[in-house]
């Protein structure tokens, strides 16, 4: 039985536009003392798994080689043709091993610190995968987080999911105690988790199961992939599946999915800000700030992004927007 890390590589960081663009998404930014997302993920889970698989795209494999090659790390390959979510992305990964293989799911935009904390959860999640349980991971939370969907729990035994709430909401959680940050890591046998796929979506399970079988060295097909409903993970397994456990975890997490969560990070390594609280990113020219508090300035070669800390949410629908109307700055 082996046990591997599946490094999920396909997103794009909306969020983090303008730094974050589909050529160069944000997981291999290397601003983490010159290293990037991806690289932390792949060093931190060496030691508690035995092989490696990247799923990515087509368009971003040439960055996640260069890492690899970086590491010199050999791992299994699965290249999506067009992205279909979760769901079938994780299922390439389990069709692509044995069904007593373990997998550890972990996106590879995330930073995690408290390493004998993870270890120790990633421990406790392999005993309970060995018992034939899907696993997830629960992050306790720290403040109330609108971004983050919710694990509603009692010990390991999920009560429910919650989407992404208000802040209204999301402070009720807070104060009743027993919800988690959903931080989409997960862990389970193969064979188990493809039985619940093909229970709950037959569809995915065997449109997924065709692209996985006329893939070429672990290149998938794209007029077969765009046949793949899709649909995440979450909704298709997790929130449906009798079999799913929560490890609620102690770690350090943070999903670096906003300019806030980035604002906190840097300010907490030293990066400058003035006294009303004001940050640039991307520039050591001096820029004054006149009027305006807790502002971030984030200029990059050909766009720049003036936003208020509070509003990182809202970046998401500059990209949406300019997905449509000018596509050249994604």
């Amino acid at each position: 039985m082996k046990i591997y890390n599946v490094v999920l590589s396909g997103g794009v960081g909306s969020r983090l536009w303008p730094m974050s663009r589909k050529s160069h998404p944000k997981q291999y930014l290397e601003i983490f003392n010159d290293r990037s997302l991806f690289e932390l993920t792949i060093k931190r889970n060496q030691k508690i798994t035995t092989d490696l698989m990247v799923i990515g795209n087509k368009d971003n494999e040439c960055l996640s080689q260069e890492i690899l090659n970086k590491l010199n790390v050999n791992c299994l390959k699965v290249t999506e043709a067009v992205p279909r979510n979760t769901a079938a992305a994780i299922a390439f990964s389990a069709f692509a091993v044995d069904k007593d293989d373990i997998l550890i799911v972990t996106p590879s935009d995330h930073l995690i610190q408290k390493m004998d904390e993870y270890e120790d959860a990633i421990q406790r999640a392999i005993e309970l995968a060995r018992s034939n349980y899907i696993v997830t991971f629960g992050v306790q939370p720290t403040h109330p987080e609108t971004g983050y969907g919710y694990i509603e729990h009692k010990g390991d035994r999920v009560l429910s999911f919650r989407e992404k709430p208000n802040h209204i909401t999301a402070q009720d959680f807070i104060e009743r105690g027993n919800f988690l940050w959903n931080s989409g890591m997960f862990c389970f046998k193969a064979g188990i988790l493809l039985e619940e796929l093909k229970k709950f979506e037959p569809e995915i399970y065997e449109k997924s199961f065709i692209a996985w079988e006329n893939a070429k060295d672990g290149y998938l097909d794209e007029a077969l992939s765009l046949d793949i409903p899709a649909n995440s993970i979450d909704y298709a397994v997790m929130e449906r599946s009798k079999r799913i456990k929560v490890v609620p975890a102690k770690f350090a997490w943070d999903d670096l999915g906003s300019f806030e969560a980035l604002y906190d990070y840097f300010r907490s390594g030293g990066h400058p800000v003035d006294r009303n609280g004001n940050m640039t990113i991307g520039t050591n020219t001096y820029t004054a700030f006149v009027g305006l508090n807790n502002c971030i300035f984030v200029t990059t070669p050909t766009a720049n992004l003036i936003l208020q800390k509070e509003d990182s949410q809202e970046v998401k629908n500059v990209y949406n927007y300019l997905e449509r109307k000018r596509p050249d700055l994604v």
